[in-house]
């Protein structure tokens, strides 16, 4: 009988599709790509067209060899590599290093390992898509191009080891300008007044904030103006004068996609992007249920799409209707397309089969599986199902001068709450929900006054820099995981207790790239290039059209900041610190996480020590110098140097002047000086010379 022989990326896919398809295939695993650029060079033909100069990968040797003999017993071959740009590429690049040019071989691609999804997928094998191809090529080369060009010069700027990308020193620059704004941000007081309110037959209190007087809105902004308000609010007689009851509803969330995913695994598992695209790749590839075998538990993982196809759409409401009941069941969905940047390749992140619920396969997944399989299989089936509906109630008190407002809502049909719920969801039991009528006199027990600071923009996590830079248009669902990754793993930024944090390496790193390769880091450029990659894969714009157009700016900024590199390089630091092995002053060196003291005798000797910066200011609580400090992270501090027997610490720089009103320490925000306590509040705009 004819043998078939399918080439996959990995063993767990191959395993899986194995067992699909019987005796008549051979299942082999490429373990990913088997072609690159080198890594020892540019490896672009400059002169011939930026053609590029693939290699085998070191050590894929023998098993191409093993491929090619398999190719030989095979009287048809087919790539069943990832359907996407990246698995197109891999296809294209094993037909090349395995000679197939002359034999009988195709394309087939699947969103979904399952047994009618692959059998779907032969008996509608296609040519490799050099449109797909080509777009990957594109980005491959401008990567390359723009890492091999730029890396070289951070080394002789920073250190050896660093590294510059087009999406990554983007993602590092979004970072930085929220740190900056952090950095510049000043609180500004505000307060509120809420009252407890005695309803006639109920032990529990009603509590309502202060809205206003009745002809309109107040905000209360200082201690004096709420303290009026407070004393006035006090005095009066209070009855409802208004209810106001109706409905709102709250829509189905729609099924995952590569960016939701990973937002929502950050926030309710607490899985870093690149922990939930491992996983997800694993459900994706197969593992093996007690009693059905090795089974491809989820859909393609790299998407951006929120399209269902039509029978999963059918076989989640039937199972809906089953479990749930009719009523619960959506009439009908419709897949999100509003942003541009939508390439809808693929459906949305969803199980394979519906029928598997999380309890029936929990026995058979590690932990975290299970929980990422709950999380996909709860988000799908409540996107099929009814919205949720609320009865809402508001309510005005007033004793006829001052108003107060409260609310309140709760449940009268779960719809998809049934199955999905967030944080959000969880409403707290409220005595508004009581019989209440307008009229009723009310008793005021208790008002109280409360301070509040507005706050600064939040820091970035994992989950809110993929949902920005999918906002933005920068990368692809593929190249989230990635991007964050490497400037974790190049120490630019640092994660704490799920928040991102610029290093001072990070820091020198984007002040180059900003200065020296200004377009390169501008959102809007970065953006657009992801829009021309797009159009190579529609066969609108030639690939090496995009390359030539690019590399000519790429050189000219690569020469000039050579030049200016050169003028602007940093020279070892002298400090007055006293080498104590050998007697010389010691100077500043840069390592992976800043700065330290270094003596210059290397390598006659080789003493080093912790470099703490001096900022000329004394530490309130001591006397003395506060320094420079960095967390065990890397994250910029301000602590005495006294420490540990003096635990002092700000993260703002501490400015020299002193608060003139209650003497604590002014903090630098931006081109503002601010009083570190709270309480006090003051503000002023500092100096040039401070």
């Amino acid at each position: 009988m004819p043998k078939n022989l399918v080439i996959v990326e990995s063993p767990a896919k191959a395993a899986t599709i194995k067992k699909m398809l019987g005796k008549n295939y051979e299942v082999i695993a490429s373990n990913g790509h088997v072609r690159d650029l080198p890594k020892s060079k540019m490896g672009i033909d400059f002169e011939n067209d930026f053609e590029p100069g693939y290699i085998t990968i070191r050590g894929k040797g023998e098993l191409l060899a093993k491929l090619r003999k398999e190719v030989k017993k095979a009287d048809k071959v087919y790539l069943a590599t990832d359907p996407d740009r990246e698995g197109e590429a891999i296809s294209w690049h094993l037909y090349h290093a395995l000679k197939l040019e002359n034999t009988n071989t195709q394309r087939i691609t699947f969103n979904e390992i399952t047994k009618s999804a692959v059998k779907a997928s032969i008996k509608n094998a296609r040519t490799i898509n050099m449109n797909l191809v080509n777009a990957q090529q594109a980005r491959r080369v401008l990567d390359r191009m723009v890492g091999y060009s730029i890396s070289p010069l951070l080394w002789a700027k920073v250190k050896r080891g660093l590294s510059a990308g087009r999406v990554q020193s983007v993602a590092l620059r979004i970072i930085c300008e929220r740190e900056d704004e952090i950095n510049a941000f000043v609180p500004e007081e505000y307060w509120s007044i809420d009252a407890d309110f005695k309803l006639p037959g109920e032990k529990k209190p009603l509590t309502a904030k202060f809205y206003g007087l009745e002809d309109g809105k107040v905000e209360l902004s200082d201690k004096k103006q709420t303290d009026e308000y407070l004393k006035a609010i006090k005095k009066g007689k209070y009855t409802i004068t208004n209810i106001k009851r109706g409905e709102r509803i709250k829509k189905a969330p729609l099924p995952f996609t590569t960016s939701t995913l990973q937002q929502e695994a950050a926030k309710t598992l607490n899985f870093s992007t690149q922990k939930t695209m491992r996983i997800a790749q694993q459900l994706y590839e197969g593992t093996h249920i007690k009693g059905r075998g090795t089974v491809g538990l989820i859909t393609y993982l790299r998407t951006d799409s929120t399209r269902i196809s039509e029978e999963a759409d059918q076989l989640a409401k039937e199972f809906i209707k089953e479990n749930y009941g009719a009523d619960m069941v959506a009439d009908s969905v419709k897949a999100k397309k509003e942003n541009k940047n939508i390439q809808d390749a693929h459906e949305a992140i969803r199980p394979t089969y519906v029928e598997l619920t999380p309890a029936q396969v929990k026995e058979s997944l590690s932990r975290d599986q299970f929980r990422l399989y709950q999380l996909v299989w709860k988000r799908f089936v409540a996107s099929r199902m009814q919205q949720a509906k609320y009865e809402t109630i508001s309510v005005k008190i007033s004793d006829g001068k001052h108003v107060f407002k409260a609310s309140d809502s709760k449940v009268i049909f779960d719809g998809f709450l049934a199955v999905y719920t967030t944080d959000e969801d969880k409403v707290a039991k409220s005595v508004l929900s009581k019989g209440l009528e307008e009229n009723t006199s009310l008793e005021l027990q208790e008002a109280r006054e409360d301070q509040h600071f507005t706050q600064p923009p939040a820091h970035f996590t994992e989950a809110s820099l993929v949902k920005t830079l999918e906002e933005m248009g920068i990368g692809r669902p593929s190249t989230y995981a990635p991007t964050i990754t490497t400037i974790l793993a190049r120490r630019y930024i640092v994660k704490e207790n799920k928040n991102l944090y610029v290093t001072e390496l990070g820091e020198i790193v984007d002040s180059i790239m900003t200065d020296a390769f200004h377009s390169i880091v501008d959102v809007n450029f970065t953006a657009n290039m992801e829009g021309l990659l797009d159009c190579v894969e529609e066969g609108v714009v030639q690939w090496k059209t995009i390359i030539r157009n690019f590399y000519p700016d790429l050189e000219v900024a690569v020469k000039a900041a050579e030049e200016e590199l050169e003028k602007v390089e940093i020279h070892d630091e002298e400090t007055d610190v006293e080498c104590e092995q050998c007697g010389r002053k010691m100077v500043i060196k840069y390592g992976p996480h800043g700065k330290f003291l270094a003596c210059p005798g290397f390598p006659d000797c080789r003493n080093t020590k912790p470099y703490f910066e001096k900022i000329g200011v004394e530490c309130p609580k001591c006397g003395k110098d506060v320094v420079l400090r960095k967390t065990k992270k890397g994250r910029k501090f301000f602590g005495c140097e006294a420490y540990p027997d003096c635990d002092f610490m700000v993260w703002q720089k501490p400015s020299k002047e002193k608060c003139p009103d209650c003497g604590s320490l002014l903090l630098e925000k931006g081109n503002k000086l601010v009083c570190m306590d709270q309480n006090c509040g003051f503000v002023k705009i500092a100096s040039k010379e401070t």
